[in-house]
C-alpha cells in the first residue's frame, strides 16, 4: 500500500523543483529524476481507443488483475444514437490481452456506461445499456459469462452491492449534455421540475425501483440564494457514502439568472431519500468525494 503522505510530499517536491528549474537558470538540471516516478505504461493498444469513465468507479477487480474499460472505434465527436461500443477487460498478468465482455449503447465521453466491478463480488461487473425504449443495466459475472439485465440503469451502487440510484438520464442528456445518454427522450423536457421523475432507488437483487426524491421535491426546498422559481431542475452526481447508509447528489437549475450556466446545490440524504439535508447551498458545489461516513471533500464556494 503506498503511503499518501510520502507521495503527495513527492508530488509537491516535483512541482516545486520543476518550476524552480524552469524559471532559475542557476538550478537547472537539480530537479527530481525520472527514475524517481513510478513507472507507467501503456497498457491498451490502437487502432481502436480506449477509456474507463468515472473516477468514483470500481475499476479493478478484487486481484488487481483486470481492469475494466471500453473500446470504441471513433473519437472527436459526441455519441449518436446508433453507437454501439465494446465492454471488456485487460488481462494484465496475459500480456495486457483485451478480452471482450459485452456492448452498450447507452454512454457517454465523461463517464462511459458506468462500467464497474460489482461492489461485493469478486467476479461479476455492471454497466448500463439501452434496450428499447428504456435505459436497463447488466450484471455479468465474467467467469461463468452467465448475464442478468436489470430494468432501470445505475448511477451508484452501495458498497455492499445491495442497491442503486441513479438519476433521469433522459433529462440529464437535455440539460446537461455530455453526461446523460442519446436515444431516448425526456418526456418532461418542457416541465421545470416533474413530480414523476427525479431520483429513483433500485433493489439489485429484484430489480424493484421507487422514486425517492423527485424534481418537484427539491424545488420546494427552499432556497435563500437564489430565486429558481422559473428555473429547470435536474439532478447529477449521485455516490453513496463508505457506509451505504447515505448518497450525495447535485441539485441544479438553470434560470434567467444563470442564462446558460447553471447553479448548485448539494444534498444528501437517506439511502431510502428521507431525512433530506441541504449540505452546501451556495450554488458551486462540484467535483467531490467521500473521506469516510460523516465528512466530504468537494470543491465549493462560499460568501
Amino acid at each position: 500500500m503506498m503511503n499518501s503522505n510520502r507521495d503527495s510530499l513527492n508530488r509537491r517536491q516535483f512541482l516545486w523543483l520543476t518550476t524552480l528549474a524552469a524559471s532559475t537558470p542557476a538550478f537547472a538540471g537539480a530537479g527530481i529524476s525520472v527514475n524517481d516516478l513510478p513507472p507507467v505504461r501503456a497498457i491498451t493498444r490502437g487502432p481502436k481507443f480506449h477509456w474507463f469513465g468515472y473516477y468514483d468507479k470500481l475499476q479493478f477487480d478484487a486481484s488487481s488483475r483486470y481492469v475494466l474499460g471500453m473500446q470504441v472505434d471513433f473519437e472527436h465527436r459526441s455519441p449518436r444514437a446508433d453507437d454501439v461500443i465494446k465492454v471488456g477487460m485487460i488481462d494484465l498478468q496475459d500480456g495486457d490481452r483485451w478480452i471482450e465482455l459485452g456492448e452498450t449503447r447507452a454512454w457517454n465521453w465523461q463517464q462511459g456506461c458506468m462500467l464497474q466491478w460489482l461492489p461485493g463480488s469478486r467476479n461479476e461487473i455492471i454497466w448500463n445499456d439501452r434496450a428499447g425504449d428504456q435505459f436497463v443495466s447488466h450484471i455479468l459475472n465474467v467467469k461463468t459469462r452467465k448475464r442478468r439485465t436489470l430494468p432501470a440503469p445505475i448511477y451508484s451502487v452501495s458498497p455492499d452491492g445491495q442497491w442503486a440510484v441513479y438519476p433521469d438520464f433522459r433529462r440529464l442528456n437535455d440539460t446537461r449534455p455530455g453526461y446523460g445518454y442519446v436515444g431516448l427522450p425526456d418526456p418532461n423536457k418542457k416541465i421545470l421540475a416533474p413530480k414523476d421523475a427525479g431520483i429513483w432507488r433500485m433493489d439489485m437483487m429484484t430489480g424493484q425501483r421507487d422514486l425517492i426524491f423527485s424534481f418537484a421535491d427539491a424545488a420546494a426546498v427552499p432556497n435563500p440564494h437564489d430565486d429558481f422559481k422559473d428555473a429547470k431542475h435536474w439532478f447529477n452526481h449521485l455516490l453513496f457514502s463508505p457506509d451505504g447508509t447515505r448518497f450525495i447528489f447535485l441539485h441544479r437549475w438553470r434560470g434567467a439568472k444563470e442564462k446558460l450556466g447553471f447553479a448548485t446545490r448539494m444534498f444528501t440524504t437517506n439511502r431510502d431519500g428521507t431525512d433530506m439535508y441541504v449540505l452546501d447551498p451556495y450554488g458551486k458545489t462540484s467535483h467531490f468525494i467521500w473521506r469516510d461516513p460523516q465528512h466530504i471533500a468537494a470543491w465549493a464556494w462560499h460568501p
